[in-house]
């Protein structure tokens, strides 16, 4: 009886230690579920931005940084060092979590090319300052930015 009892706890160890890698890379889903299978990587959509503008694109990469206010965006990071891309959802309809830096991500979206007025430029770049607890001077600001982001449907941190 001991025999079994102890064949039966290596097999249920032996299970969970195979089917652990494969749950923990099934990860958390944030909004509707993936629906490609194809990535792209964030150094191309940054290369050839224009060329991807308006497309659904699946990206992923490690989440550089999430939105510390109501976790409305995550920035992944590229493969190419010092690039990354940022992924915004609608307010309260997806929340990414605090603790989703520092992991991998994928997440899906339509990639999307925002031009700004000089004073949109002004003030997006006084938030960006306020959030990340930086200096900003206005009078810094010479002319209006264009920037690129994906409006994420969905998203799965792991």
């Amino acid at each position: 009886m001991k025999r079994l009892a102890t064949a039966v706890t290596v097999m249920i160890v032996l299970s969970l230690a195979l089917t652990a890698p494969a749950m923990a890379k099934k990860g958390k889903t944030y909004g509707k579920p993936l629906g490609g299978k194809d990535t792209v990587a964030v150094s191309e959509l940054i290369a050839n931005a224009d060329d991807y503008v308006g497309q659904t694109v699946r990206i992923k990469g490690v989440v550089n940084a999430v939105c510390p206010k109501r976790g409305c965006w995550m920035t992944i990071a590229s493969d190419e060092e010092f690039q990354e891309l940022k992924i915004k959802v609608d307010d309260g309809v997806i929340v990414f979590p605090l603790e989703a830096k520092g992991k991998r991500a994928v997440a899906e979206g339509v990639f999307m090319r925002i031009e700004m007025s000089l004073e949109q430029t002004v003030a997006y770049l006084a938030h960006h300052a306020e959030e990340h607890g930086e200096e900003f001077d206005p009078a810094s600001v010479k002319e209006p930015m264009t920037r690129y982001q994906i409006q994420a449907t969905g998203a799965v941190v792991y």
